[in-house]
């Protein structure tokens, strides 16, 4: 569940262990276990309960530590240095990127939440991310899933990170952004072109969505990939910190071969 590549990668951003006191109490779990339970349950999408014993940890003490590192922001971290190694190698390519969102039912509603129109009011969350010309996402974020998807792009666009280049300086903007007709407004595409991002929008009424289908395919893709798991989770942080780590393992994936 945690190669020795990730373990290493995920040594330099998890916080140190508390130092105890001479005494008793119980042995504290080693985190690596506790990440490969966390992985576990990442990708599967079982229940905290429902986390089978092999593991060698109770299901309580796996879902404090994940706690504890959803607070000091491990799993960005971790997913932050993947993209920085994959573009230091060149694996990035910044030339076409396609933004879009998807949308999961919030099983226990909770914070950033809404009324889902596709899924009949319910409850629900959304999955914003934008994702380069090989299906990488290289940002995602969370909101309520009755958020239209146009007041997602600035801020998804914005919390993409300067990452490394295989030659040069950092990179942070694409060279083009395609998107569906959900984004066509003059303010956004005022906002790509002052950023040199060359807007590929579907405009309403004028193109179809299919017609920009062959560069779209790509965040569809993505999508398709265990990128957005069920939401269990009350937390808005712990459902983001949820899809910081499927986007970490998609991008530790293309980094391992």
């Amino acid at each position: 569940m945690v190669p020795e590549k990730l373990w290493e990668l995920f040594q330099q951003v998890v916080p140190p262990a508390p130092t105890r006191s001479q005494g008793g109490g119980r042995r504290r779990v080693d985190d690596r276990t506790v990440l490969a339970a966390i992985v576990y349950v990442a990708t599967t999408g079982c229940a905290w309960r429902q986390l089978p014993p092999v593991f060698g940890a109770s299901w309580q003490t796996v879902h404090r530590r994940f706690t504890e590192w959803s607070t000091a922001g491990v799993w960005a971290k971790v997913y932050r240095i993947l993209l920085d190694e994959l573009g230091a190698r060149g694996e990035l390519d910044w030339s076409r990127c396609a933004i879009d969102s998807v949308s999961v039912r919030a099983m226990k509603k909770g914070e950033l939440t809404g009324p889902n129109p596709v899924d009949r009011g319910k409850k629900g969350s959304k999955t914003h991310l934008v994702t380069e010309q090989t299906c990488l996402p290289l940002a995602v974020a969370i909101s309520a899933a009755n958020v239209h998807d146009s007041l997602a792009l600035e801020p998804v666009v914005r919390s993409i990170p300067p990452i490394r280049s295989r030659r040069g300086p950092r990179r942070r903007w694409p060279g083009k952004l395609h998107g569906d007709e959900g984004y066509d407004y003059p303010h956004l595409r005022t906002f790509l072109r002052g950023r040199r991002i060359t807007p590929r929008i579907a405009r309403r009424g004028i193109e179809s969505s299919q017609r920009l289908g062959r560069h779209r395919w790509v965040v569809k893709r993505t999508v398709s990939w265990p990128l957005t798991p069920r939401r269990y989770e009350r937390r808005a942080d712990h459902f983001a910190s949820f899809v910081a780590i499927a986007a970490a393992l998609l991008c530790y994936r293309r980094l391992a071969k």
